[in-house]
């Protein structure tokens, strides 16, 4: 094939394939966003996430302190990404994920993402890494515990426990390791958190701009000029006197919550470019300290 794919890899995961309907459907009817923040929050960040957020950080103390350690990520966040993305492992997807990439990159809405989210697919097989009957996911090929698409296999899943496969599917310490490695190459500090609600004041303008123009042009200011323009934690205290970066954002515009938010928040943004998604890992991982 020229790719390093060998004919027995092939056949193993396209030997007999078809395109796979509901797949087509699910592409072609993902609904529309229409849940406000709250609503999110309430479907995603429920009293068993936390609860069994809580138990898992216990159960996986010792793992998750030594790739903690080793990845510059604190493991309350490893924790948080796992419970959003698959329920602590539980629902990992069904669908073959050779067979849903194939049928992408057929139906042509993307046909060149998905045909190299494929060639990167048949690449894990050839590797070892899974056999191509075990490899399940999500209908659009995210894969593992982690959810990851191929390309991001490629680029961070984890040997962790070296024996010679990175195994996102079962073995949680390449899960855990995966995920941090993810984020450290995202630019994760671990002597930050990801932001803070606050409370911001209805006359708020720095720079000649009101609150709806600073969160839109995402300008970032250090956290004294926050507080100087009368910016609040959420209890109506001071915001902290680290002199960190920070930016303002609305989920819902004006009226709606906001937040200050750090450099580590751009970094859940680069596993997931939701606001939404990105603010309920923030909640979660609060609630996990």
């Amino acid at each position: 094939m020229g790719l390093g794919i060998s004919a027995k890899t092939l056949d193993a995961a396209l030997g007999d394939v078809t395109p796979h309907e509901r797949v087509i459907e699910l592409d072609r009817s993902q609904p529309e966003f229409n849940l406000t923040f709250d609503e999110y929050l309430a479907k995603f960040i429920s009293d068993w996430r936390r609860q069994t957020g809580i138990k898992m950080m216990a159960e996986h103390s010792e793992i998750l302190d030594k790739v903690s350690k080793k990845y510059g990520v604190q493991k309350r966040f490893l924790v948080t990404f796992w419970g959003l993305e698959t329920s602590y492992g539980r629902y990992l997807g069904s669908f073959n994920v050779p067979r849903s990439l194939a049928t992408l990159a057929y139906d042509g809405r993307r046909s060149a993402y998905f045909r190299k989210e494929l060639l990167n697919a048949l690449r894990i097989i050839e590797d070892g890494h899974i056999a191509a009957a075990d490899m399940k996911g999500s209908w659009a090929g995210a894969m593992g515990q982690s959810q990851f698409m191929p390309s991001s296999f490629l680029n961070y899943a984890v040997d962790w426990n070296g024996d010679g496969r990175r195994d996102i599917w079962a073995t949680k310490p390449d899960v855990f390791a995966s995920a941090a490695n993810y984020l450290k190459k995202a630019g994760w500090r671990d002597d930050i958190t990801w932001g803070r609600k606050v409370r911001i004041p209805g006359d708020l303008v720095i720079k000649g701009m009101g609150a709806t123009k600073l969160s839109e042009s995402k300008t970032w200011l250090k956290l004294p000029a926050w507080q100087s323009a009368g910016v609040r934690s959420a209890d109506g205290g001071a915001l902290p006197e680290r002199p960190l970066k920070a930016r303002l954002v609305m989920p819902d515009g004006v009226g709606g919550p906001a937040y200050l938010v750090y450099s580590n928040y751009e970094s859940i943004l680069r596993w997931n470019r939701s606001n939404y998604y990105a603010l309920a890992i923030g909640h979660l991982s609060d609630s996990l300290r």
